[in-house]
């Protein structure tokens, strides 16, 4: 498999390099299918390289699609760089049409699947799930990561059947980095941080690899330990919420959401860190789709003031993002500012058009000016 991907980088590298070379010469940019016939028959003349044709066709396609978004970029007026050559550690997979040099077999000898690619032989699979029965592959990824081979399967089936709501209750959640959600109902979901926790290790284990001659086994081997680490800590956040996305469809049939600005937080000099240790918009992903298997359903409100506004009466009351708890001066409701902001959250979802989290009635005392008491909420 290393072999194989080796050859595949080199054939990337030399199709850039005739992209690059037409684009100097011409201006002009040289497509995926005006490159095939001459590696068809470069690879006809050395038989003994590991490549099958559709794979390397799809790996030419790969150039086509830089190139593509190069030439898109500067007819935007933008100022963009060459694609760039991949070196032997940022070339990581290589794809194949299924059925035309790879499949999927289940090995009865062995009890086991297997999975044959062309040239390399049969390769032990352990399946994260099994297929669906109506599913058809159509697309083969083979991947090379830190901890080890990846192949991802691309399948093509039927739309499945709309199902039907699931009755539970409603909930509202405030999302933060403190905690990562804080439910209305008082459920509160710590920040387990990851990324964070690991820091020791990663500092040590990056303060070796630079301490490493370049170019040497010793380097490669420790910059194998720092990617396996970051592996590691990417794995154990999407089995988090992977179990927690689960966890909320099949308890909650509402689930209401602030939409946040996602953009912001990764891009705030002080809370990138913690946002991509967070994840928030993995856990929009998860939820959207186990969402719509399990009957629940998941929408978002503008959240703007609702850590501000009163659960209980609606007045505003103003406080700085260092002050955690809420204490309504107006109806005496003391309760943790997450929680507070998640009930407004709730609430919102079932207010009347126009009617936002700062709105007041004419007595300026906020009464009910973010609840619809007509709707079961499930509360």
């Amino acid at each position: 498999m290393e072999t194989l991907l080796e050859q595949h980088r080199e054939v990337y590298n030399a199709a850039l390099e005739q992209c690059r070379n037409a684009y100097e010469a011409t201006g002009q940019h040289q497509s995926a299918l005006s490159q095939w016939p001459y590696f068809r028959d470069w690879r006809n003349a050395f038989p003994d390289l590991l490549l099958n044709a559709s794979s390397l066709q799809h790996t030419l396609r790969r150039v086509d699609k830089a190139y593509a978004a190069f030439f898109r970029r500067v007819k935007a007026g933008q100022t963009p760089g060459h694609p760039r050559f991949k070196g032997a550690p940022r070339f990581h997979s290589v794809e194949y049409t299924y059925g035309d040099g790879v499949k999927l077999e289940y090995d009865d000898y062995y009890d086991r699947f297997v999975l044959k690619v062309q040239n390399v032989g049969s390769i032990k699979v352990k399946l994260h799930r099994f297929l669906p029965d109506a599913a058809k592959i159509k697309h083969v990824v083979i991947t090379r990561k830190a901890l080890g081979w990846y192949v991802g399967l691309q399948l093509e089936w039927p739309d499945p059947l709309p199902v039907e709501p699931n009755g539970l209750p409603a909930v509202g959640a405030d999302m933060g980095l403190l905690r990562l959600l804080t439910l209305s109902d008082g459920t509160l979901i710590d920040n387990p941080r990851w990324l964070r926790q690991s820091l020791d290790d990663l500092r040590r284990a990056q303060r070796r690899l630079a301490r490493a001659l370049k170019g040497s086994q010793n380097r490669k081997d420790r910059r194998q330990i720092v990617a396996r680490l970051h592996e590691h800590v990417a794995n154990v956040r999407r089995d988090f919420w992977h179990k927690l996305t689960h966890w909320l469809v099949h308890r909650y049939g509402l689930i209401v959401l602030e939409d946040l600005n996602l953009a912001f937080m990764t891009r705030h000099e002080h809370l990138a860190l913690s946002a991509h240790d967070a994840g928030l918009g993995r856990f929009r992903q998860l939820l959207d789709y186990k969402a719509a298997e399990a009957g629940s359903h998941v929408t978002t409100v503008n959240a703007a003031y609702t850590s501000q506004a009163c659960s209980g009466c609606g007045a505003r009351v103003e406080k700085d993002l260092s002050v955690r708890v809420h204490r309504c001066p107006e109806c005496s409701l003391e309760l943790d500012r997450d929680l507070n902001a998640a009930r407004n959250i709730l609430n919102l979802a079932f207010s009347p058009p126009g009617l936002g989290g700062q709105a007041l009635n004419v007595a300026r005392r906020g009464e009910r000016s973010l609840r619809s008491p007509q709707i079961d909420r499930g509360e």
